[in-house]
């Protein structure tokens, strides 16, 4: 089946919230045979799909969702496809973190969306459903490209059409995989960031050096810097880049390109300045306006 007949990906970057994830689905392939329903169904026939990509459910999230659950039940029903193997259960593509959250709400049934979907579809939906909420880890969306490219052949290209990212997106992403599992490990915990883990991936030394950056707090420019000069943390790592501007306030600008997939410029000025964000096309503005007002 060609890329353009599957079209996941078409007009992804202009959708908002959960619209867009039903829009996703919506513009997904149908199966011969394909039934769509929404019905409720026993919590417990419900399974985890084990290619989710996102792996990492914090307890304080999943409790905060069960406190809504408990006072306005589950919202958006729960996408599933019959599972593979378990007749009569039903596997998760889209809503894990609402099925947790509904166990923990004491719930005994859920309202689900029952699609007849292929192994492929069912990991892109999973993949698009969470970059555009921003769910993903920068370790989980790297290992879920990585999937999309060795199990079911996707080039590069692909994937960025797909998921609605650029190419760099996406070579970049994949470059975290080169470091090793330990870094890998504290940029899923949370313990660094994925501009500290870029900066580390061709140092001699980068699970030593990821935890200096750990322990003394670094900055991304300073773990770049510390990475050049083979683990030596000089004075010279925590001074301005050439343009102006303080370590700190170059570390900030760096994440928020990172956090929003945009170039920008941070002048601040005594604790005043301005904050510039250069967005290419259109669809990266709907995705910076679906954040700020998410």
């Amino acid at each position: 089946m060609s890329e353009k007949q599957r079209g996941l990906g078409r007009g992804l970057s202009a959708l908002l919230g959960d619209q867009g994830v039903a829009a996703a689905v919506n513009e997904a392939p149908k199966a011969q045979g394909e039934t769509t329903r929404g019905l409720e169904q026993p919590i417990e026939l419900l399974v985890r799909n084990p290619d989710q990509p996102r792996r990492l459910f914090r307890d304080e999230e999943i409790e905060e969702l069960a406190a809504s659950i408990r006072e306005k039940g589950v919202l958006q029903p729960i996408l599933v496809r019959p599972a593979p193997g378990q007749a009569g259960s039903y596997q998760i593509i889209a809503g894990e973190r609402r099925w947790r959250a509904a166990q923990k709400a004491g719930l005994h049934t859920v309202p689900v969306i029952i699609r007849e979907l292929d192994d492929l579809d069912v990991l892109e939906i999973g993949i698009i459903e969470n970059v555009q909420r921003s769910d993903l880890n920068a370790i989980e969306e790297s290992r879920a490209y990585r999937v999309l490219m060795e199990r079911f052949g996707r080039t590069q290209d692909a994937l960025a059409q797909a998921v609605g990212k650029s190419r760099s997106h996406i070579a970049n992403a994949l470059r975290l995989l080169n470091l090793p599992e330990a870094v890998q490990d504290h940029v899923l915990q949370g313990r660094l960031s994925a501009g500290h883990a870029r900066a580390l991936i061709t140092a001699h030394d980068p699970e030593g050096l990821a935890q200096i950056v750990i322990d003394k707090g670094l900055s991304v420019r300073q773990t770049e810097a510390l990475a050049r000069d083979g683990g030596k943390l000089e004075t010279k790592s925590a001074k301005p880049a050439a343009r102006g501007g303080d370590a700190d306030t170059l570390s900030l600008e760096q994440d928020l390109q990172e956090a929003l997939g945009l170039k920008v410029r941070l002048d601040d000025k005594g604790g005043k300045g301005e904050l510039r964000l250069a967005y290419a096309t259109l669809e990266q503005l709907d995705e910076l306006c679906r954040k700020l007002m998410k």
